[in-house]
């Protein structure tokens, strides 16, 4: 890319310092309450985990370290029991297995045995970090038995336009669980507890085709846009057996898996990702929510994957779940795709049309997920140069809640056709990454002012807070040559030396009088500066025993290796 490179012109003339309102003052009131460390989500998961049932053991032996790097909260893979041991869970059977019982071919699931679970949540709780449970609850899958239903068939692009008349079909809708029986739930399953299937035995040639069930239990579709997604028509259906929400035993059989669900786990379960929330009703979510709040407390972290790139329609799903709900800031992540994969693109339009600026306390932000990583339906490619950068983008800015990937931290394990079921990444893990961690959790901190004057070099300030004085960093980033920015960390910072803490630059950076500085980036990179003798710095420069090789116990790959 070195043809593309090119060094950006220096920043207009200094603006004034920022005022007291935007830069740290040490004089704050003695009553103030004390700055919390920065909140940081790992999704502790990649689609290709190896399916050997420890994965839990593997989180539980690295948690320790995770929560030195700042890692507050975990969103744990899908554990209700699914329709295989390899499964990764959403093709969910059982919501009352959480590797428990001998069901669809194991006690465990693909990530471990109830037990494990159990156990990864008491470490949890001994380090500090919270675990957040992700819900499949819009559909089931791997039935027990068949059943005989009134059914139309509808068009897959709208679901609202029926492309058969009424008649019967032989439907894979019978959940009766023989292996649990009645523990914890005697509700059984049956065709009037779903709104459709995608199967009909007497026409297997037609696998794929939505058929919309019919009935006097059965009350079709969701309303939509009141309930569902309008996507399609209606966008109710999505895969398997669709649950019907409108039924009374659904809406109650769920509400007390909810409640079972944190008896077993404890107070270590302090929020729930919400798997698929454009599919299924946001009148019985909202119940959810408030049986949640009333009988558990509030205070719960509650996060809904809904992916669009329509900025527009997630807010306007967020108004109606009255704020009380975070979303994952797809629109985001598909600007870092297009920023990275394009030549010399406008770093100061990264935040345009996305979550995070128009309602950051709603928005989680991310660079990757187990969706859009290598080789899934929803792959959003996003060049390793500027991986840095995104970064540095969710982790070390005022807003948003930075969501890290597992397969970036660790590595992903993509089959590749000499190793089809790997056991060990076949991708390496981003090793800059846990240096950004504690940037994040020793250097993010207080008032923010933005220096977006260049097209393909941007730079910004944190300014630290009345408790956390030297919490504060400059970060200057280039996706084109060499860049720097002259910027204003404080008077108070005048004659500090400043270094890069992810040591990618060598030389240091002397404050000036008026608190002024002028920081570097390499091309293509990103430079994090911070005082030298700032708080948490020696622990920075001691970073290098990350221990990246989670799949193998006593060894690992050590940080820059």
């Amino acid at each position: 890319m070195g043809d593309n490179f090119q060094t950006p012109s220096p920043s207009p003339s200094p603006a004034p310092a920022p005022t007291s309102s935007t830069s740290s003052s040490q004089n704050r009131e003695p009553q103030q309450q004390p700055t919390p460390q920065n909140a940081t989500l790992l999704q502790a998961f990649e689609w290709y985990v190896p399916a050997d049932q420890s994965h839990f053991l593997r989180l539980s032996s690295h948690l320790p370290q995770l929560s030195h790097h700042g890692i507050s909260a975990l969103w744990l893979p899908p554990q209700c029991k699914a329709t295989s041991p390899s499964s990764n869970g959403y093709d969910i059977y059982d919501l009352f297995d959480i590797g428990e019982f001998n069901q669809k071919g194991s006690i465990a699931t693909k990530w471990g045995t109830k037990e494990q679970l159990l156990g990864l949540s008491r470490v949890a709780e001994e380090n500090e970090v919270g675990l957040y449970w992700d819900a499949v609850l819009n559909h089931r899958f791997g039935a027990d038995h068949r059943e005989k239903c009134k059914a139309v068939e509808v068009d897959s692009e709208n679901r609202m336009v029926r492309k058969s008349g009424e008649y019967e079909i032989d439907a894979w809708v019978g959940f009766s669980f023989p292996a649990r029986g009645d523990a914890y739930s005697k509700q059984k399953y049956h065709w009037y507890h779903f709104s459709g299937v995608d199967f009909d035995a007497n026409n297997p040639s037609k696998a794929g085709t939505i058929y919309q069930i019919l009935g006097e239990q059965s009350q079709g579709w969701a309303k939509s846009p009141e309930e569902v997604d309008g996507e399609k028509g209606n966008y109710d259906y999505l895969m398997g057996c669709d649950v019907d929400y409108s039924h009374g035993e659904v809406v109650e059989d769920v509400l007390n898996w909810g409640r079972w669900l944190r008896r077993e786990m404890g107070e270590g379960l302090r929020g729930v990702r919400f798997d698929a929330v454009k599919h299924f009703s946001e009148g019985f979510l909202r119940r959810f929510v408030k049986m949640l709040d009333e009988e558990f407390g509030e205070g719960w972290f509650l996060v809904g994957e809904f992916w669009k790139d329509s900025l527009g329609s997630m807010t306007d799903y967020l108004d109606r779940m009255d704020h009380k709900f975070s979303l994952f800031d797809a629109p985001l992540v598909y600007n870092f795709g297009e920023i990275s994969t394009s030549v010399e693109a406008d770093l100061r339009r990264v935040f345009d049309d996305t979550l995070v600026q128009k309602a950051p306390v709603c928005a989680v932000t991310l660079v990757q997920n187990h969706d859009t990583q290598p080789l899934q339906s929803l792959s959003v490619p996003i060049t390793p140069w500027f991986l840095p950068l995104a970064y540095s983008l969710i982790l070390l800015r005022s807003s948003g809640y930075p969501c890290v990937f597992y397969g970036d931290l660790y590595g992903l394990c993509t089959p590749t056709p000499s190793q089809p079921n790997p056991t060990s990444p076949t991708s390496p893990p981003l090793t800059i990454l846990p240096r950004l961690l504690l940037a994040r959790k020793y250097f993010a901190y207080g008032p923010q002012d933005d220096y977006f004057d260049y097209r393909t070099c941007i730079g910004w300030t944190r300014h630290g807070t009345w408790d956390r004085p030297t919490g504060r960093c400059a970060v200057v980033m280039s996706n084109a040559g060499e860049g720097w920015k002259r910027m204003y960390v404080g008077t108070e910072c005048a004659g500090q030396k400043w270094e890069d803490v992810l040591g990618w630059r060598g030389e240091k950076v002397v404050i000036g009088e008026d608190g002024w500085g002028t920081f570097w980036c390499g091309g293509c990179s990103v430079g994090v500066w911070v005082w030298e003798g700032a708080e948490g710095m020696g622990e920075v420069r001691e970073e290098g025993g990350f221990d990246f090789n989670i799949y193998s116990a006593g060894t690992g790959m050590k940080d820059g290796e």
